[in-house]
């Protein structure tokens, strides 16, 4: 699954296991319809294991933790099920060891989807998937929503009471004073247990710029506020402004120079869509112009290189794109074999189909001598918003037909 996609469960008992390369944390909070759970009691975890429909089963540290959702069993006023995860050890980070949720049948035990939540680094905690009544149906939403200060802003968030330690007890009159007399022992929460092990910052993580102690979805991401964002490998951008999201046509134009005078340079910009399980959907590049019906759109191929702007356009309908594709990956490639150490000035660059109006812009940097890159992602939120993600990955393939798995495993 990619960030904001959902599918149907078929079974009414699903269990969701996340693994990592460390051990980590796994709770469930049932969410009533606004958000918050009704009250600690809704917190499932391991001091307090099973709930209203909701069970936690701890892996021991050889197995991933689990939370199982008996769907019939869920109180009717609760709306979803979010499953948490943060690392065991104190003010770990998800840098380097992104977790991957399993949704199984909790009986049969066939895996219904996966989900690993791209672009981690400093958060200390994630929602990772949701499961979630909708029309009297459920389903699994993939979500990866990260925060900086552990479990604590989770819960905080959610509505569970996070009590903070008790101050220490003013010393004796005859003892100088101390404002910040340590504890005999480790501060313990009150409630809920597991909160204890989370720093609300840890000390040696990367800071966060501008992260709010409990940030809600999208929290963080630049926007298209403040006009022309510039993009550097990895970064995101939330393309929406206003608070509105932007669901109208836009351009994606992708540009190239030889890197040598004289020497022409025959590169070929495609978008590949996908679903939300990462499948493949369709192509759209210089042998099939249009796609989804008519929702993305391919100018044709440029031969040279040569000449000033850019040299293949890509428009996409945001708001006619099917429900079904959930990414949009654009690659740049070399049929003709020339390696991408023979280009300079490459770029992709998102524009207003409307105004004209440059939004995104990404220059790749450096170079490989690999035949294929993959400049850009688009990845629809569960929020409806899309996200554009700069990635500048390059990759041994000259046609688009060989950039599809690549492309998935970069969503």
């Amino acid at each position: 699954m990619t960030p904001g996609s959902n599918i149907p469960l078929p079974a009414a008992r699903v269990t969701v296991d996340v693994s990592s390369p460390v051990r980590l944390d796994v709770s469930g909070l049932l969410l009533t319809g606004d958000g918050k759970v009704r009250s600690d009691d809704d917190f499932i975890f391991y001091n307090q294991p099973t709930g209203p429909g909701v069970t936690y089963r701890s892996g021991g540290g050889t197995a991933p933790d689990a939370v199982t959702v008996d769907t019939a069993a869920v109180p009717p006023e609760i709306e979803k099920i979010v499953v948490t995860a943060s690392p065991d050890a104190a003010g770990q980070t998800f840098q380097g060891i992104e977790p991957t949720a399993t949704v199984r049948d909790a009986d049969g035990g066939a895996v219904l989807a996966t989900f690993t939540p791209p672009q981690l680094g400093a958060e200390t905690a994630l929602v990772i998937v949701e499961i979630y009544r909708r029309g009297g149906q459920w389903k699994a939403r993939a979500v990866g929503q990260g925060y900086a200060n552990g479990l604590a802003g989770i819960a905080t968030d959610f509505g569970v009471t996070v009590e903070e330690p008790a101050a220490a007890p003013v010393a004796a009159p005859a003892a100088p004073p101390q404002p910040a007399a340590a504890p005999a022992a480790p501060p313990q929460p009150v409630s809920p247990p597991p909160v204890a092990p989370q720093p609300p910052v840890a000390p040696s993580a990367p800071p966060v710029p501008a992260a709010p102690a409990a940030p809600a979805p999208g929290a963080g991401k630049i926007n298209l506020d403040k006009g022309r964002v510039s993009l550097q490998k990895n970064q995101t951008v939330s393309l929406v402004k206003g608070g509105r999201p932007l669901l109208s046509q836009v351009r994606m134009g992708l540009g190239w120079e030889p890197a040598f005078r004289g020497k022409d340079i025959d590169l070929d910009a495609s978008v590949i869509a996908y679903g939300p399980q990462r499948n493949h959907i369709d192509s759209c590049y210089f042998g099939k112009l249009t796609i989804l019906n008519g929702a993305v759109r391919h100018s044709g191929d440029n031969l040279t290189g040569e000449g000033g702007g850019d040299d293949e356009v890509i428009t996409v309908d945001l708001g006619r794109l099917p429900q079904e594709v959930t990414g949009l990956v654009f690659t740049v490639n070399s049929f003709s074999g020339q390696k991408f150490t023979e280009v300079a000035k490459a770029y992709c660059r998102l524009v207003d189909a409307a105004t004209g109006e440059e939004l995104v812009r990404f220059d790749l940097t450096g170079a490989q001598p690999q035949t294929g890159v993959m400049m850009a992602k688009l990845i629809r939120q569960f929020s409806g918003e899309w996200d554009m993600t700069a990635l500048g990955d390059f990759v041994k393939a000259r046609t688009v037909r060989n950039m599809v798995d690549p492309g998935a495993r970069a969503l």
